[in-house]
C-alpha cells in the first residue's frame, strides 16, 4: 500500500467529519439557503406561484427566489416530503461524494482507466477530495447547499462516455435543471460529437415540453419573461460574481449589462478561448472541457463564487495533465489554489457596503476580478506553452479517446 494513502484517507474522513459537525452542532450551521429554495419553492409547483416564491430567512437584505427552469422544480418535487434536516445531511454527503467523483473523473480523462487502478493515484484522488472540500467554490456550494458538484460530475461523465445518446441525456437534462451545463454542447462540437451535441438540445427542449405539459403558465412565464433577467438571480455587482459582467461592473461603477464594453470583452475572451483549445492534443479531452466551462462560467451574467467548481479539474490538469512540465504551471495551479483557499470573492464580500451598489473601491475592484484575471491568463499560458510543447515528442501515456459509439 501507498505509506501516503492512509494520511489521505483520514485527513479526508477528518475533513467529513468537520462539515459534518459543522452542520449538527453550531448555531447557523444548518444554513442551507439553496436547498432551502430548492425544496420548499419546489412545492409550489403547478400552483401558478413558483415563481412568486422567496426565502428571506436566512437573507434579509435579499429575498431568494425560484431561479431555475421549472423541470428543476420537477426535479426537487419530492425532496418536500421529507424532513429538512434529513434531506440536509443526505445532500452534504452526496455533494462529498460527488465530489470525489469529480476528482476521480479528472484524473481518469487525462491517464486513463488503468492508471486509477494504481494506489497512487487513488491516494492523489482521495488528498485532492480532502482539500478540495475547503477550497471556497466548494466550501460555499456545502454552506447553501447548492446543486454545482452534480452538475460538473454530471458534465463529466458525459465527456466521460463514448456513447452519443447517453452523453446527450446527461447534458440535456443537467442544462434542463440549471441552463448553464448547456455550454457543454461546445465541447460536444470542439470533438465533433455531432450527435452528442444534437442530442443533448433534444433532451433539454424535452424537459421543457414536459413541463409545459404539466404547469403550462410557469413554463411559459419563465422562458418568456424570467429568462436572462440578472437582477431575478441576484446582484451583479456583487464581489461573489466572478463573471466578465460582474467584473465589469465593478471596475467601471456601473452595470455594463450585455452592452458594447461587455461583448467586446467576450469576444476577446473567445478568441482566447479557441487559442488555447488548438494547441490541445486530440486525446486531452479534460483539457477541452475545461477550456469549455471556463468560458461559460466568464459569459454567464452572474457566475457566483460557488459556481467555480472547475476550478478542482484545473488545478489537477495543470499539475497532472500533459503541459504539467511546460513553465508556469505549478504557477497557475498555485494561484488558483492560494486564491481558492482565502476564498478572495468571499473575503472581498465583506468590504462592500451593500451587495446591491456598484462602487469602485481602487484596488479592490482589481482584486475582485480574481478569477476573470486568471482565466485569461489561464487561456494566454495554455495557448503560449501548447504551442511550445507541440514541438516535443508527443506523451504516448496518455490514453486515447475511443472513437464515439454510432
Amino acid at each position: 500500500m501507498n505509506p501516503h494513502f492512509r494520511p489521505a484517507a483520514v485527513a479526508l474522513g477528518i475533513s467529513a467529519l468537520i462539515r459534518l459537525a459543522w452542520v449538527l452542532f453550531l448555531p447557523n450551521g444548518m444554513n442551507f439557503v439553496d436547498l432551502h429554495v430548492y425544496v420548499d419553492g419546489s412545492a409550489a409547483l403547478g400552483s401558478g406561484h413558483l415563481f412568486d416564491y422567496t426565502d428571506s430567512s436566512k437573507t434579509p437584505d435579499f429575498p431568494l427566489p425560484f431561479t431555475y427552469p421549472p423541470f428543476a422544480a420537477l426535479v426537487f418535487y419530492p425532496l418536500h416530503f421529507l424532513p429538512f434536516s434529513f434531506v440536509a445531511i443526505a445532500w452534504l454527503l452526496a455533494t462529498m461524494a460527488a465530489l470525489f467523483g469529480v476528482v476521480w473523473l479528472s484524473l481518469e480523462l487525462m491517464l486513463g482507466k488503468d492508471a486509477l487502478r494504481e494506489q497512487h493515484w487513488r491516494t492523489v484522488a482521495v488528498a485532492w477530495t480532502a482539500v478540495g472540500l475547503w477550497l471556497e467554490p466548494v466550501r460555499t456550494t456545502l454552506d447553501y447547499g447548492q446543486v454545482n458538484v452534480f452538475l460538473v460530475l454530471i458534465a463529466m461523465l458525459a465527456v466521460r462516455s463514448t456513447r452519443w445518446w447517453v452523453s446527450g441525456t446527461l447534458v440535456g437534462v443537467a442544462a434542463g435543471v440549471k441552463l448553464t451545463p448547456a455550454v457543454t454542447g461546445l465541447y460536444f462540437a470542439a470533438r465533433r460529437r455531432w450527435l452528442a451535441a444534437a442530442w443533448s438540445a433534444v433532451v433539454f427542449f424535452g424537459t421543457i415540453g414536459l413541463t409545459y405539459l404539466i404547469t403550462p403558465d410557469e413554463t411559459h412565464k419563465y422562458f418568456t419573461e424570467l429568462l436572462g433577467d440578472a437582477s431575478r438571480i441576484g446582484p451583479v455587482g456583487s464581489s461573489v460574481n466572478q463573471s466578465l459582467r460582474g467584473a465589469l461592473s465593478r471596475l467601471l461603477g456601473h452595470d455594463v449589462v450585455s452592452g458594447p464594453v461587455w461583448i467586446a470583452a467576450v469576444l476577446v475572451t473567445a478568441v482566447l478561448a479557441v487559442l488555447a483549445w488548438r494547441v490541445l492534443a486530440n486525446d486531452d479531452r479534460l483539457g477541452t472541457l475545461i477550456i469549455v466551462q471556463l468560458f461559460g462560467l466568464m459569459v454567464s451574467p452572474i457566475s457566483w463564487s460557488h459556481h467555480w467548481i472547475w476550478l478542482i479539474p484545473v488545478m489537477l490538469w495543470l499539475l497532472y495533465g500533459p503541459l504539467r512540465t511546460a513553465a508556469g504551471a505549478r504557477v497557475m495551479a498555485g494561484y488558483w489554489l492560494v486564491t481558492t483557499v482565502i476564498g478572495v470573492p468571499w473575503l472581498l464580500s465583506r468590504f462592500q457596503t451593500s451587495i446591491w451598489v456598484i462602487s469602485r473601491p481602487g484596488i479592490l475592484s482589481w482584486l475582485g476580478a480574481v478569477d476573470v484575471i486568471g482565466v485569461l491568463a489561464f487561456y494566454i499560458w495554455v495557448a503560449w506553452a501548447g504551442r511550445a510543447n507541440s514541438a516535443r515528442p508527443a506523451d504516448r501515456s496518455r490514453a486515447q479517446e475511443p472513437h464515439p459509439a454510432r
